[in-house]
């Protein structure tokens, strides 16, 4: 079951960054079409930490990070190889998959800042307060999620023409949070690490 859910939580990191590239319309906010499966991302590590205690859960974000920085890598090579004869989507393929470097720097910098985070007030919630699974799920989302949307938007989008950073951030906050309180009573489903193991995760 936990290496199921850290291989889900790493295959939604690369999916939000393929998806990330696309705009949608959300009842007039503008946020990317891998909002919905990222801010997941918050709630899946929080389980993960749930399961496995900080130490681990930091180890799957630095899995993640790396298996991010080579999609990035790779995407590039792929898009710098010439394309077959014939081929007529090369430009196409370039434009949807090719994220300038500023965004890639972007989000790569919000996603490790944030998710580390999560982690540390998730573990902090749970070491001195202990009840509630669902508060330390809010807590810790609700503070990662703004610094990974305070994070992106403005290393992303701060100088240039045409954004509203201060709106952009309120969008894509606004929206990771829905997600993260549909998400809430996933926490449920995973049962907690036993007692001797946490204990040693957490550096007691």
């Amino acid at each position: 079951m936990v290496i199921l859910l850290i291989g889900i939580y790493i295959a939604c990191e690369i999916i939000a960054n393929v998806t990330a590239s696309k705009p949608v319309d959300i009842i007039g906010i503008q946020v990317p079409a891998a909002v919905f499966i990222y801010a997941l991302t918050f709630t899946l590590v929080d389980l993960i930490n749930e399961r496995l205690g900080r130490r681990r859960a930091r180890q799957v974000i630095y899995t993640a990070f790396a298996a991010n920085i080579l999609l990035a890598l790779y995407i590039q090579f792929a898009i710098k190889l010439p394309p077959a004869e014939g081929y007529p989507l090369q430009e196409a393929f370039a434009g949807v998959l090719g994220s300038t470097w500023r965004i890639v720097l972007a989000s790569l910098t919000a996603y490790l800042v944030s998710s580390l985070i999560d982690v540390e007030v998730f573990a902090w919630w749970r070491r001195r307060i202990g009840r509630y699974r669902w508060a330390r799920v809010l807590a810790s989302n609700t503070i990662s999620t703004l610094v990974d949307s305070v994070l992106f938007i403005t290393i992303a989008f701060w100088g240039v023409a045409g954004y509203d950073v201060a709106g952009l951030i309120k969008g894509q906050y606004a929206v990771k949070m829905a997600i993260t309180v549909v998400s809430m009573p996933l926490i449920y489903l995973i049962r907690r690490g036993p007692v001797g193991a946490e204990r040693i995760e957490e550096g007691y």
